[in-house]
């Protein structure tokens, strides 16, 4: 028998290995669990032995070892905690803005509990959930009115499906830019049914620009925020009050998407200025949308913001139904935005807030605990320093500001930088950081103090288990 006909033949039964993996006392897993886990190792075992030009037929310890293996990664979560060591503060891939406890308490107890949702407790009838919100997010930004939605594209295309269906809204050429996610404010706006006017050049565009293109047809004036696009150089842009003023003179809305929307001047912190939500609504704008999950440090939502006319018609729009928020997020949306009422307080209790203010003493003092705990272990495996780096803010705030920073700097002994970094993010609470200069680095900026502890235990079982390998 030639050895590809052995290997195949020596491919366990399905019964059989169903009635060994039962034998196994800390394995609990559903029947239908065990045997697609079976069946996919054994595919893929047999496709493996029919394209190789060698095979090898496995032990049974080898074939029990792969059932195990692809029974847990099967009965584990797909959504879980990492360690983020990319020093991105805002990183859309791992999950943007961190909620403080107060909020994931929160949570629990929206989940766990029936709860007022859309009903009233004053008046005993039906309620609206929208409610639960408004008022504070009218008492933050100086808005009339207010309506959160599921994410701030859904605000965009929500606000102008209401206000300009079927009629043109002018923007400047160079705020027409393409952002995470394939997100075009054309797209969107085709999708709106509004028609799009774009005015001035992509880096120069002036009042005249907007005024010269009204229409009968005009129904909206609308500036967008870039996210991480900037042009500099030679430019020039309409500010708020500007666009607010030809608006009222002729009679037409005005609208501002912030995007990464934020309620404390950051500019107080060393960050480059940018308009917050209140200065905004200050300038007369009449509707404005931003996001609750990056510079405001809550959960994904689009928060919109306005004249009470204005939002009075968009809470009618039957779109309103199909990107209404659920009970979670009015639980966190809420808790976070209670912890605004004083500044001071946001800053030190909201994980985001908190993360991009810390000053880079207390990321350095970070790095020293981590280093501390795990330096010993890892001679034979890698060199490890702290060193200086620099963080981002991530979710397409403020690109241009780099962030003061200190990183763990791993140069691996025993493998390559390529397998390290796949290891780390392969654990059972994966790694997550950069490599830069032949290094993996873990910026400690966005390493919590609550995770330092359980981020060094992990480490070192990984660099025992590596040595242990040699």
């Amino acid at each position: 028998m030639d050895p590809k006909s052995k290997c195949l033949r020596g491919i366990p039964k399905v019964d059989e290995c169903i009635s060994l993996l039962r034998s196994i006392e800390s394995l609990t897993a559903p029947d239908t669990i065990i045997k697609s886990a079976i069946q996919e190792v054994t595919a893929k075992e047999r496709e493996k032995i029919l394209t190789s030009a060698e095979c090898n037929e496995l032990t049974t310890e080898q074939w029990i070892a792969r059932f195990v293996s692809a029974i847990k990664k099967k009965i584990s979560p797909h959504l879980k905690h990492v360690f983020n060591g990319t020093g991105v503060v805002i990183h859309t891939n791992l999950g943007r803005s961190v909620l403080p406890e107060q909020t994931t308490d929160q949570l629990v107890q929206a989940g766990g509990y029936y709860s007022n949702l859309e009903f009233n407790l004053d008046t005993g009838q039906r309620g609206s959930r929208y409610s639960l919100v408004e008022d504070i997010i009218c008492d933050l930004t100086g808005a009339e009115a207010a309506l959160v939605v599921n994410n701030n594209a859904a605000a965009v295309l929500i606000s102008l499906d209401t206000l300009a269906k079927g009629h043109e809204v002018i923007v400047s050429r160079g705020q027409l830019v393409e952002i995470g996610g394939s997100f075009r404010i054309p797209d969107v706006m085709a999708k709106s049914g509004a028609t799009l006017v774009e005015v001035g050049a992509t880096n120069r565009t002036h009042l005249r620009d907007y005024e010269n293109a009204l229409t009968e047809n005009t129904a909206m004036l609308l500036r967008v925020h870039t996210s991480n696009f900037r042009i500099i150089g030679f430019t020039s842009d309409v500010s708020a009050t500007e666009m607010v003023e030809l608006g009222r003179r002729h009679g037409i809305a005005t609208m501002e998407d912030l995007g990464s929307g934020s309620l404390v001047d950051f500019s107080k912190y060393g960050f480059p200025k940018e308009p917050t939500v209140q200065e905004i609504v200050k300038a007369g704008v009449d509707v404005v949308t931003f996001s609750g999950d990056k510079l405001l440090g809550g959960p994904q939502a689009g928060i919109i913001v306005g004249t009470k006319e204005i939002i009075g018609k968009i809470k009618k729009n039957p779109l309103n139904r199909a990107l209404r928020i659920d009970k979670f997020t009015l639980a966190a949306l809420e808790s976070v935005l209670r912890e605004y009422y004083d500044m001071d307080k946001a800053i030190e209790s909201l994980p985001t807030l908190r993360m991009l203010t810390s000053s880079p003493d207390i990321v350095k003092k970070r790095g020293r605990s981590l280093l501390r705990r795990i330096k010993s272990k890892v001679t034979n495996v890698c060199e490890i320093q702290l060193i200086s780096t620099v963080s981002r803010v991530g979710g397409g705030a403020l690109p241009e500001h780099n962030i003061k920073s200190w990183a763990l700097a791993f140069s691996p002994k025993t493998m390559r930088l390529s397998d390290f970094e796949k290891g780390l993010r392969k654990l059972a609470t994966p790694v997550i950081g950069r490599m830069e200069n032949d290094k993996f680095l873990l910026d400690m900026r966005t390493i919590q103090d609550k995770e330092v502890s359980a981020l060094s235990e992990l480490l070192v079982h990984f660099f025992e288990d590596e040595s242990d390998r040699d």
